[in-house]
């Protein structure tokens, strides 16, 4: 499947219809009085948050969004139908921007609620309105009221609860493919995954967490260096970090202190999240004497900290209890 993360629209409420210029005629009643009608409500533009959806990509082959304009005002006093309204169905965690400013309208998070984001514009008055005693013969009807228009960008960040952070190539992708429904493309090369992957892990009946295998970072990601913000944006949601580590890192130490650096850049709010240090590739390691070493520096440190293969199932079970653990003792 394709993913699209962000993309720019052009949306606009239907216009109200005109109200309508009219007098009653009948027999014997030569000099009826106005009896033009209101025109109808233009549609509103809502947006759906829908869980079915992962993706933006409809918006790339439609930007335009128009609601239908509400109907003249009729004779007999009667009005104009109201048009239907305009309901625009994303995924669920998107952000909707203003396409100048970039300043955040709204935050889509609770699926299923439908949120009013442009109203429609008013019906004219027909004649009738305007009738008095000093004008019994009005010649005059309202105009329907315009919609309104505007351009937004809608950019989607995942809701997962449990970020995998680390550099390429650091076995995110094979991880999440052996913990969860997720099959994402693995190889050995780095940014294979060159766009997010969910998958859901389930922990007996009932139970279960979403955890999101997010491209890796290098260093300058804060500054869209590499896949950048189209990285970082996608964390700041997550509540817990699994903080994947190639144990074959010349410096692996040195490698964790470089990923977080570039998350406090980019917001310092994103080292409040919990961590757990997962050192991986263990299977391919002669002896068991670095990863003692690292496990206890990681836990001097404050983080608590695991081995895994993720190739031959090591530790995988004694990694998800603690994840959930950690997760649930947080809520």
């Amino acid at each position: 499947m394709k993913f699209l993360d962000e993309a720019t629209i052009r949306i606009q409420s239907g216009s109200g219809g005109p109200g309508r210029v009219s007098f009653r005629r009948a027999k014997f009643i030569p000099k009826g009085g106005p009896d033009g009608g209101d025109g109808g409500k233009g549609g509103d533009v809502i947006f759906i948050p829908d869980p079915g959806l992962s993706t933006l990509l409809d918006f790339r082959y439609k930007r335009q969004y128009q609601a239908s304009n509400g109907e003249p005002g009729g004779t007999q006093l009667k009005s104009g139908a109201s048009a239907s309204d305009l309901k625009i169905r994303i995924p669920v965690g998107t952000l909707v921007r203003d396409y100048k400013t970039r300043e955040i309208i709204v935050d889509l998070t609770t699926p299923h609620e439908e949120v009013l984001f442009l109203k429609g514009g008013r019906g004219g008055k027909g004649n009738h309105f305007f009738k008095r005693s000093t004008e019994q013969t009005p010649m005059r009807a309202q105009p329907g009221e315009p919609g309104q228009g505007r351009e937004i960008t809608l950019e989607l960040k995942l809701l997962a609860d449990i970020g995998l952070i680390g550099l390429p190539n650091a076995g995110k992708s094979t991880l999440i493919s052996r913990i969860s429904n997720s099959k994402p493309k693995i190889a050995e090369y780095p940014f294979t995954t060159l766009v997010p992957n969910l998958g859901v892990v389930k922990i007996g009946e009932g139970k279960s967490f979403v955890v999101a295998d997010i491209p890796g970072l290098i260093s300058g990601a804060h500054k869209g260096v590499g896949l950048g913000h189209q990285f970082l944006k996608h964390v700041e949601r997550t509540k817990l970090f699994l903080h994947l580590i190639d144990v074959f890192e010349k410096d692996p130490l040195k490698r964790f202190e470089e990923i977080n650096e570039e998350l406090k850049l980019y917001s310092p709010k994103l080292l409040q999240k919990k961590q757990i240090v997962v050192l991986t590739k263990i299977d391919l390691l002669k002896t068991s004497g670095k990863v003692t070493s690292l496990l206890q520096k990681f836990n001097t440190l404050g983080y608590p900290a695991l081995a895994i293969s993720a190739v031959q199932s090591k530790g995988l079970s004694d990694l998800i209890k603690k994840a959930a653990k950690t997760l649930w003792c947080q809520e």
